[in-house]
């Protein structure tokens, strides 16, 4: 019998700002910088591609900053999402550890990417923008910022990993039916992607080369507007309502995390769950430890260089003061999608580097096994993506137990795996491979920085 408990908040409970970790970190971050002049960017370099809402959050420095009333009311339909004691996977694993989990598929696109998605649509029709492009992984941001677009009229192209879109056709659907157009990218839509296309025409994609795609897009014509789901400010920002709610409901429960996980790609998901924790470890000495799973075949927290580097692969975008594998890095065809990128957010790296936070990577094959024990357990199938966080809180349970220190554990389920079935087969069909870089496979990626 499945005992697992379940901690919520009413609506005049959910938080009402967001949290803006650079106004406490001890050392900010470098200052991203023009791709052609290589000078600090000014707020209207920007201009081009966001609105000035989002430029402001960027470059903000407030601790905290409200949410709109419009945005709010969206949330409302999906929030406050709720907070489990994962007890049966307690039982399951054997543990004497405490882990809690933060479930955010329930959202209409079935994970946390529509906590950014809504705020930027928003922001972008107060500009009066009637047409937006993007990139997407394995669908879940694309979905979400399908739907959110469609909410504020305004028109989406979303380039979406060729490989992701090969194995994951229902989130194009689904895309489909928000009425976003999707392009498998590369593409011959865009030079960027006709230069990818000679070079390997079958070309798997990664997150980078869909960057580019949908940046040149945008670029190209004043009246569009580009959108990011992951690695920048102000999408971090956007998600700290997770953390936000879960710090109130780890208070119901009576209890508090000694250890906070989330998989990492570009950090989303992970700085959503941990920076409202990394702030009560700065403002009130408390002792969480934050800890990011990102894939062994995609290793740049825990294997990267800290460098300037280019958000995607052709180099449109700004350089970024990051952890990063080089942005002509094109990771193996893992199916954790959302998981496939270079880089990290400036912020992320910022903390790895000044030792705030954690890193670990883990194999695709240990990470569904632990999901279908998850799902077995608790009864949610996981996102691929999810998996990771899930493995990352069962080790760091048994380190405990190890040591005869049980501890509280809180996760972030960033998402739900219905539309990722398809991975699963290939899971108990014994057809999954693990992959994990060799030590040249980076310095040959990096090398080709320039």
């Amino acid at each position: 019998m499945k005992t697992t408990k379940k901690f919520i908040l009413t609506e005049q409970e959910m938080p009402t700002r967001w949290y803006n970790i650079i106004a406490d970190m001890p050392n900010k971050p470098l200052p991203p910088l023009h791709p052609g002049t290589r000078e600090p960017i000014k707020p209207e370099d920007l201009a081009a591609l966001f609105p000035m809402g989002l430029i402001k959050q960027e470059a903000s420095t407030e601790r905290y900053i409200d949410i709109p009333g419009e945005v709010l009311d969206l949330y409302r339909s999906y929030r406050p999402s709720p907070l489990f004691r994962a007890s049966a996977l307690e039982k399951a694993i054997g543990t004497n550890c405490r882990i809690y989990y933060k479930y955010e598929g329930g959202s209409y696109a079935g994970s946390h990417k529509a906590n950014t998605a809504i705020a930027q649509a928003y922001y972008n029709k107060l500009e009066g923008v009637k047409k937006m492009t993007t990139e997407t992984g394995a669908g879940q941001w694309g979905t979400a910022l399908s739907f959110a677009c469609r909410h504020f009229g305004i028109e989406l192209e979303v380039f979406m990993v060729r490989i992701s879109y090969e194995q994951k056709p229902y989130r194009k659907i689904m895309m489909n039916t928000y009425d976003a157009t999707v392009v498998p990218s590369p593409s011959e839509l865009t030079e960027s992607g006709r230069k990818i296309l000679a070079e390997d025409p079958a070309s798997p994609g990664s997150l980078g080369i869909a960057i580019s795609e949908a940046v040149e897009r945008a670029a190209a014509d004043a009246e569009v507007k580009y959108s990011l789901g992951s690695v920048l400010n102000h999408v971090l920002l956007h998600q700290t309502i997770i953390g936000e709610e879960a710090l109130l409901q780890m208070n119901k429960a009576g209890d508090y995390p000694d250890i906070v996980v989330g998989c990492f790609g570009g950090g989303s998901n992970f700085s959503g769950i941990s920076f409202p924790f990394i702030r009560e470890n700065l403002l009130n000495g408390n002792k969480t430890r934050a800890i990011a799973i990102e894939p062994a075949s995609c290793p740049k927290l825990t294997r990267g260089k800290y460098m300037y580097d280019f958000g995607d692969t052709v180099g449109l975008t700004p350089l970024l003061a990051m952890y990063t594998l080089g942005h002509n890095f094109v990771p193996a065809k893992i199916h954790a999608g959302g998981l496939r990128y270079h880089g990290a957010g400036v912020l992320v790296s910022q903390l790895l580097k000044d030792g705030l936070m954690e890193a670990r990577s883990k194999l695709q094959k240990d990470c569904f096994r632990n999901g279908v024990l998850f799902a077995r357990s608790e009864g949610i199938l996981p996102a691929p993506e999810s998996t990771y966080a899930i493995t990352g809180a069962i080790d760091e349970a048994r380190k405990c137990d190890e040591a005869g220190i049980p501890q509280t554990i809180l996760f972030n389920l960033s998402g739900h795996g219905h539309l990722d079935l398809s991975a699963y087969d290939k899971y108990f069909s014994e057809e999954l491979e693990d992959h994990a870089l060799t030590d040249k496979e980076i310095e040959e990626s990096i090398a080709m920085i320039r």
